[in-house]
């Protein structure tokens, strides 16, 4: 590696300003149906520099991948850091994949800045652009076992803000990844995992992405390929939904991590972080195991970022409960009525020869009001021969939505399904509801209550909030709860009367019940 020369920092300055401007021009005049369509949010400035900030690798020689490279925001930061470092590498060959023809222009512009600013930091550089589809060209690659050799096409390092899109069953982007042996729902997730695979033994990578991988049945998939041969060592959270990617109004929560390919003992160090956005002077920062941030032996492999030392007693008050969703003898489902499916059988309202149909807009403070006067949705199913398979005896129900609006203070909405207060020996739950149920009936009215308690508390919320980036709430996120006894609920149950407490008394009464970590 090269000792330090003198370089002008102003060299450097002057490389992340042009790219900067670049990217922010190019945003405006990017068809925004398009962007949509290909997933593209070019990375700022500030984000770029602190992915930059956090690669390790230190080899002489280094060759470094940017899949879905844009403007090269990525790239200029790679080599600003590596040219600020005291003792820098001797070469750099760096390969940047964009399909978008209006960025390649602005892309080669950037590459031939890399060049200069490197040169003059007495680094070798390279750049090179693949102008096609960086999954089509991985897969291809993979599958045809190119790599079969050795290492030496592999890449040392890769940073990557991935494209984010759903990609459906039978898309041609599923169909190149399952080709591989690799299952997902997104996108951004089939970014990461053709990457993992391009990297050398011990390459690292350094990416953003949404928080939405750490969580849920879809992902499951990814995450356990991924955690196969991959292992964190850094990993940062943005306190705000909408800092990273503030100009395009972007409210997903979002990740950044730098993931080593290895296959060392999961009980390694990992260094979590958060911070209100990429203004490294509101930094919180602490050390984990490895086996804390993926616990052994879950079977959906959750990843829970905990990024202050609060957040691990919550974990404990959890893990000290009683019972699974199993040994309770409940079960949790996601409800049966899709409704642009179900059309001719809806009901704007009840009528003689209807049931109540509830939605997730009937939930209002922790019990279910129907019918609603305040919704356009529908409030009542027509019981035709063909909707049988849709209803569910009456009974008492716990009822979560799978989707919680962003403004709401709590990602997990339960309420109370009472049959008492509702007319009717059936009932039928729209599909963004998730319900628990007794072996396909109601639960007893105490156990009810004292369940949807729990579900609302603030200790419920803290912990979901640890594996949970987004604001759905799968059944498989409930079903790996941990829950009171049976007993407790019982208990908890009778302290809640026709309606419920304010937050803070609820939080109250459930600490009564759930003793602290």
């Amino acid at each position: 590696m090269k000792p330090l020369q003198c370089l002008n920092a102003r060299d450097v300055d002057s490389l992340l300003a042009s790219v900067e401007s670049t990217r922010r021009d190019a945003a405006h005049r990017l068809d925004p149906r398009r962007r949509v369509l290909m997933g593209q949010f070019l990375t700022p400035a500030s984000v770029a520099t602190f992915m930059a900030g956090m690669i390790e690798c230190r080899k002489p020689v280094l060759r470094v991948l940017d899949p879905g490279a844009g403007v090269g925001s990525l790239s200029a930061a790679f080599v600003a850091a590596m040219c600020r470092r005291p003792r820098r590498p001797d070469a750099i060959t760096l390969t940047a994949y964009e399909i978008d023809p209006t960025l390649i222009g602005h892309l080669q512009a950037t590459l031939d800045l890399c060049r200069t600013v490197s040169e003059d930091a007495g680094i070798r550089f390279e750049g090179r652009i693949v102008p096609e589809d960086f999954l089509e060209v991985g897969a291809s690659t993979l599958a045809g076992d190119l790599f079969s050799a050795g290492e030496e096409e592999r890449f040392d390092c890769a940073i990557l803000n991935p494209p984010y899109r759903k990609i459906r069953t039978e898309s041609r982007e599923r169909k190149l990844l399952r080709a591989i042996g690799i299952e997902t729902s997104n996108l951004y997730a089939g970014f990461l995992a053709v990457t993992a695979r391009l990297l050398a033994s011990g390459g690292e990578m350094v990416a953003i992405t949404p928080r939405s991988f750490c969580n849920g049945p879809y992902f499951e998939p990814f995450r356990r390929f991924f955690l196969r041969q991959m292992r964190f060592r850094r990993v940062h959270v943005f306190d705000t939904r909408d800092r990273a990617f503030a100009e395009d109004e972007v409210l997903q929560e979002n990740v950044v991590f730098r993931a080593e390919k290895t296959t060392d003992h999961p009980g390694a160090d990992v260094v979590v972080s958060s911070s209100l956005d990429s203004d490294e002077s509101s930094l919180r920062i602490r050390t984990i195991k490895h086996d804390n941030l993926v616990h052994l032996g879950d079977p959906h492999a959750f990843i829970h970022i905990v990024p202050d030392g609060d957040g691990d007693s919550i974990r404990r008050q959890i893990a000290s409960l009683e019972a699974s969703l199993t040994d309770l003898g409940l079960t949790v489902s996601t409800g049966r009525v899709v409704d642009f499916r179900a059309r001719d059988l809806l009901r704007a309202h009840p009528g003689r020869n209807t049931v109540p149909l509830i939605y997730p807009c009937h939930l209002e403070g922790g019990f279910v009001e129907w019918p609603s006067a305040r919704t356009q949705k529908p409030n009542a199913l027509d019981p035709g021969s063909r909707s049988d398979d849709l209803l569910v005896p009456a009974g008492h129900y716990v009822l979560v939505k799978r989707f919680s609006a962003k403004e709401e203070p709590r990602r997990v909405v339960a309420a109370v399904y009472d049959p008492v207060d509702i007319p009717g020996d059936r009932v039928a739950f729209e599909n963004h509801l998730n319900y628990y149920h007794l072996q396909g009936s109601g639960l007893p009215a105490t156990v009810a209550r004292g369940l949807a308690a729990f579900l609302n508390s603030t200790l419920v919320d803290s912990y979901f909030r640890q594996f949970s980036g987004h604001t759905q709430v799968n059944a498989t996120d409930l079903r790996s709860l941990r829950y009171p006894g049976w007993n407790k609920l019982v208990a908890l149950g009778r302290r809640i009367g026709k309606s419920f407490p304010a937050q803070g008394e609820l939080d109250r009464l459930v600490d009564e019940v759930v003793p602290r970590g």
